[in-house]
Order: C-alpha cells, then sequence, then structure tokens
C-alpha cells in the first residue's frame, strides 16, 4: 500500500512520488502508474491541475484506491478540456476533499464502475461544451455520493444511468444550467437512496425539474430540501417508491407544475408519498398522463403531508389509478382535490380523514404541534401514537450503515429497526419508558401506549404530549440516527 504525492507548485516527475519533498508534479504522472489496492494519490492543497485525471485500477473492497489531499489550504483543483475525473471498468474506489471547475465535460465520469465512493468534493462551472452531468456515472453498480456541493454547471447536477445501488447524501446542488436540466435525474436504475440532500433550481436557467427519476425501482427519496424548478418530484413510472419528509416549495412555470408527479411514462406501483410539506407552487400530488395510455397507476398512498400556498389542488388525479389520499393537512383557500369524475364513480381511489387548518404554522412548528393540529381538527381518540408508518423488525446482522429505518428490500411496506443502541431488537419485542406512561413496539412492528393517570398534571387541560426518542449506533463505523415517537394525550374527558 503505497502513498503517491502531487505537488503542481513543486513537484516534479523526475521524483519518486512517495514523499511530500518528492511528490510528482502531473496527474499523467500517477496515469503511468499501475495503482494497486490500498494505494493513495494526495493531491497538495493549493495545487491546480490542468489535465484530465483518468482512473484505469482497481483496489479491492477491503483496501479501496484513494484519491485525496493533504497539506493546509484551498482544495486542490481540476481543470480540463475532457472530464475532471473520468474511469471506466475500475472498481473500488474513493475520492474526497477535491475541487472540480471549469471542464468541458464531466466534473466526475465514471461507466461500468462497481463500489465508489465521492466525498467532501465541490464541482462548479463543468459541462461547458456539452451540457454534461456535472457528477455521471453509467451502467454501474454502487455508487455513493456524500457532503459534496455542486454550482452553476451546464446539464444535470447528477447523472445517473443504469446503476444499481445509488446514493446521494446531504449533498448540495444549486443552478444546474441548461434546456435538459435536472438537479438530479436517475434513469433506469434500481435500490435508490437520495437522502438529506439541499437542491435548488430557483435560479437555473431550465425549464425542468428538481429530481427527475425515470424508472425506478425501489426507491427512497427523503429528508431532501427541494426549491425551484418547474416540478419538484417526478417520478413517472416506477415501482416500490416512497417519497417521504421532504421540503418541496417554489415549484412553478407552467400550467403543469407540481410537487411530486407520477403516471405518465410507464406503469407506475406501490408508492408511498407521506409526511412531506409541499408548498409555494402550483400542484401538490399530480397523477396524470399526456393523452390517455393504458398504464397501471396502482398502490399509490398519499398521506400524513402538509399542503400550502398552492394555486392548483393538493392532490390531482385524472387518469385511473387507485390508491389514497388520507390524514393530509390542508391550509384553507387550497382546493383538497381534483378527482376526474370517473374514477370518483369507480371508487378506485379513496379520501379520507384530511384536515383544513387556517395557518399551517401551528402543524409545521413541531412534531408534537403537527400531531397536536391533526388530532383536534380530527376529533381523534383521547390517546394518540404518530408515526409515519412505524413498523419494526429485528435485524440480527452485521453493524448497519444508514438510517434508524429503512425500507426493508423484501417488503417495501415494512421498515426495519436495524439495532437499537448496542443491541438488535429481541424477541421480546423493545419497551420505551416515557414520562407518563409507557411504549412498546412488539418485533413485528406492532405498538401500543400504556397510560398511568396517576402521572398526569392535574391544573391542566387541553392536552399533553410526550416524545420517546430512540436511536441507532452503527459501532465500528461511529455512525448514529435517531428517530422519535410521538404521543398526544387530551386530558378532557380523562381528568374530572
Amino acid at each position: 500500500m503505497t502513498v503517491y504525492y502531487v505537488n503542481s507548485a513543486t513537484g516534479s516527475d523526475r521524483n519518486g512520488g512517495t514523499g511530500q519533498n518528492s511528490a510528482f508534479a502531473t496527474l499523467s504522472k500517477v496515469e503511468s502508474l499501475k495503482l494497486k489496492p490500498g494505494d493513495s494519490v494526495l493531491l497538495a492543497k493549493g495545487s491546480v491541475f490542468n489535465e484530465q485525471f483518468d482512473i484505469k485500477y482497481s483496489g479491492s473492497e477491503s483496501a479501496p484506491i484513494k484519491i485525496a489531499s493533504y497539506g493546509t489550504g484551498a482544495a486542490p483543483v481540476i481543470h480540463s478540456s475532457g472530464d475532471g475525473i473520468h474511469s471506466l471498468y475500475a472498481s473500488n474506489i474513493v475520492i474526497e476533499n477535491l475541487k472540480i471547475s471549469n471542464t468541458a465535460g464531466a466534473g466526475i465520469y465514471g461507466g461500468s464502475v462497481t463500489n465508489w465512493t465521492v466525498r467532501d468534493v465541490e464541482i462548479a462551472k463543468t459541462g461547458l461544451s456539452e451540457n454534461a452531468g456535472a457528477v455521471t456515472f453509467r451502467s454501474s453498480k454502487n455508487v455513493t455520493i456524500e457532503d459534496s456541493k455542486i454550482s452553476d454547471v451546464r446539464g444535470d447536477g447528477f447523472w445517473i444511468e443504469k446503476v444499481t445501488g445509488i446514493k446521494l447524501l446531504n449533498n448540495t446542488v444549486t443552478n444546474a444550467h441548461g434546456a435538459t436540466a435536472d438537479a438530479v435525474q436517475v434513469n433506469d436504475s434500481s435500490n435508490i437512496l437520495i437522502r438529506g440532500n439541499h437542491l435548488d433550481q430557483t435560479h437555473a436557467d431550465s425549464p425542468k425539474g428538481v429530481i427527475a427519476l425515470v424508472r425506478p425501482v425501489n426507491a427512497v427519496v427523503e429528508d431532501n430540501t427541494l426549491t425551484g424548478g418547474g416540478f419538484g418530484i417526478s417520478a413517472q413510472a416506477g415501482k416500490n417508491v416512497a417519497i417521504r419528509d421532504n421540503d418541496i416549495s417554489g415549484f412553478h412555470g407552467y400550467s403543469w407544475s407540481f410537487a411530486v408527479g407520477l403516471g405518465d411514462t410507464g406503469d407506475t406501483r406501490d408508492y408511498d408519498i407521506a409526511g412531506n410539506h409541499i408548498h409555494d407552487g402550483a400542484s401538490g400530488v399530480v397523477i396524470s398522463a399526456a393523452g390517455s395510455p393504458s398504464y397501471d397507476r396502482t398502490n399509490i398512498k398519499v398521506h400524513d403531508n402538509v399542503f400550502d400556498d398552492l394555486s392548483q389542488a393538493a392532490l390531482k388525479v385524472d387518469r385511473p389509478a387507485s390508491g389514497s389520499f388520507s390524514n393530509n393537512t390542508i391550509e384553507s383557500g387550497v382546493t383538497a382535490t381534483s378527482i376526474s369524475p370517473d374514477i370518483v364513480d369507480a371508487h378506485t381511489f379513496s379520501v379520507s380523514n384530511n384536515h383544513t387548518v387556517a395557518n399551517v404554522e401551528t402543524a409545521l412548528a413541531s412534531p408534537v404541534a403537527k400531531t397536536a393540529a391533526a388530532t383536534e381538527a380530527a376529533a381523534d381518540p383521547a390517546v394518540v401514537a404518530v408515526h409515519d408508518n412505524l413498523k419494526i423488525l429485528s435485524d440480527t446482522g452485521a453493524a448497519h450503515h444508514g438510517n434508524l429505518l429503512e425500507n426493508d428490500s423484501s417488503d417495501n411496506d415494512t421498515l426495519v429497526l436495524r439495532r437499537f443502541g448496542d443491541e438488535t431488537v429481541g424477541k421480546h419485542g423493545l419497551t420505551l419508558t416515557g414520562e407518563y406512561g409507557d411504549i412498546h413496539v412488539d418485533r413485528e412492528g406492532n405498538y401500543a401506549y400504556t397510560l398511568d393517570e396517576t402521572k398526569l398534571p392535574t391544573d391542566h387541560s387541553g392536552h399533553v404530549s410526550e416524545s420517546f426518542s430512540y436511536g441507532v449506533n452503527d459501532g465500528t463505523s461511529h455512525h448514529s440516527d435517531g428517530d422519535t415517537l410521538t404521543v398526544l394525550i387530551h386530558l378532557d374527558g380523562l381528568l374530572s
């Protein structure tokens, strides 16, 4: 395992390259080496390289090849008349702590690669001659891009095509320009996770949108902030897609602009759209199509979302579809639904338990306030446990790298608690002790709240609430995550 150093200011290609005082000067010198698993190529901070960097060799899963930086100061910069970093067929690669800008092609291009991680990379002003995606991967497997920044590029921020296993985590994309540009476009791919990103197309010259999922299979889009564009999320044809807990706003410019759209280009099955705040735009969730194609649009669940400041309906369904619209909070002045009379008569898309509020700020102030607003509007029972589709199963496998709750690949309707603390959920389930009572969750995910009325305050009217926080720790990876289950207790009727 060899570490090679490259310094554009003080290095020389006549050097050995294995020490900071004997650094190479160019990336082309590194390309002439046969890199081996575990090798690292470190670029000096402050360096500027005016050449494409081709990665030709593969690491191993336990010993990837790493491209990173060393020293102090600004991140090393790669400019290029082609791509910034380019690779075909290389596997087990880590790229981190670099900047790529002013390239004619993509910032990073990978074709037929496996097990790539791109981390803490800044990409700006790429695609200057061909509207290339700033980060492009095609026909590949297991690609993770995290904690990276993309800005003012020509073409899509991320262009992903035919990739199995893609994770876009905690990235920022600002202004992906071009007639066909989206902040993120993922085509014909599976096992997709898009989480924690800030994607802003407000000032882009693109007439398109923020996230385009084209024929996705097993996709989760969660906890993102999406702003601007002609649409928020277009997931027109796919299977097993969860769109949850996103903030989607500023989608406008067209009569058809929407926050979430599906059903236009192919069969659409098993969608769960939940927990999103959809606001300041045109339509909310749209199930529609150009013309009358005979696609299946089956099991579309739209629930527990908040809709406000929309010029059109929160839900529009004008093509045959089956599903439900339930437990959503809609600000007064926003049309709740626009559903074709034929679909209403067919009784295939149910509407139930939705709530109209004068101001959604109350519902958005906190998980507790959101629960209170929904419960008061619906006159729910005195004790209500609230969580988005909470189901917990045990998992005795290796430490998990990811959020506490996620879709089980074998059952899209089941969320899996991978680990609780240092232990998995045992056969007797999980009990959480609160101020006023206990929550017990069995290993099948059913939960029950037991209230001790003697612990309730006697000088309070209306309602109180308590929240149970529980977390996961991966152990060796030092990654932790958490989630919260809130219980709202109406005191009226419980206390004399």
